[in-house]
């Protein structure tokens, strides 16, 4: 067999989903930072939430590379902290951040045969991982809630890095870490800017897959392996021959 482990991508590769974060969002966020004594507007929320986090990736990426990931319930501490609130920060913020991912949330849903194409890779005696750009308040809970958290090897969230893709710092973290090999590896995601784009960059095999989430198509798709018509049923027969 050609690969012996398959890193994927999780929104807009096995997860279909759909957020919109208007301003009844902010409403109900303001809600439940109000009834813990942080008054906001919604406005005012939405401009300081927009604010902390700008000024808090500039902070984090003169420690990296580039591309910083802020754990979003960093931010929202900061914001209540920012009204007086002291007592029990750390647990409201987090909470305030999965309240928020809610009301933002339309749909989450799996892509057909995703969950089945993890398993028959699994039982070829095959690794998987995830390596996704994301954040552990919102996925952790999705991944259970989709029956996908007992799926992985191994699960890479940026937000956990402080990085994310297209660095090839967070993909080397992995590789690292679980002793990979980059010539039997091969990362499988929706984004040629930032799933081919790492891939490429640490010297890997790719698998692109135009999903309906997925950026406009660029003149030139830079990976090993094409599905542009999003069917993912095709993945497991094309990587595992």
């Amino acid at each position: 067999m050609r690969y012996t482990d398959y890193i994927f991508d999780l929104y807009g590769t096995l997860v279909d989903i759909h957020t919109d974060e208007n301003d009844l969002v902010w409403e109900k966020t303001c809600f439940y930072f109000g009834f813990h004594g942080a008054i906001y507007s919604p406005q005012e929320l939405k401009s300081a939430f927009r604010k902390q986090m700008q000024q808090m990736e500039a902070d984090a990426g003169q420690s990296y590379e580039c591309f910083p990931d802020v754990p979003v319930e960093l931010v929202f501490a900061y914001l209540f902290r920012a009204k007086g609130i002291t007592d029990n920060v750390d647990n409201l913020a987090f909470h305030a951040a999965q309240l928020f991912r809610i009301a933002s949330l339309d749909y989450i849903k799996l892509y057909p045969k995703a969950k089945e194409t993890l398993q028959a890779l699994r039982d070829k005696g095959c690794r998987v991982w995830l390596l996704s750009n994301a954040q552990r308040a919102f996925t952790e809970y999705e991944l259970r809630y989709l029956g996908l958290l007992d799926c992985f090897d191994g699960i890479y969230i940026s937000s956990d890095k402080g990085v994310k893709k297209p660095s090839p710092k967070f993909m080397e973290m992995l590789l690292e870490e679980y002793h990979l090999d980059r010539t039997k590896s091969i990362m499988i995601g929706n984004d040629c800017s930032s799933d081919i784009a790492v891939a490429n960059a640490c010297n890997m095999d790719s698998l692109f897959i135009h999903a309906n989430i997925s950026p406009p198509l660029p003149d030139e798709i830079p990976a090993t392996y094409k599905i542009l018509d999003g069917d993912f049923r095709k993945v497991a027969p094309l990587i595992l021959k």
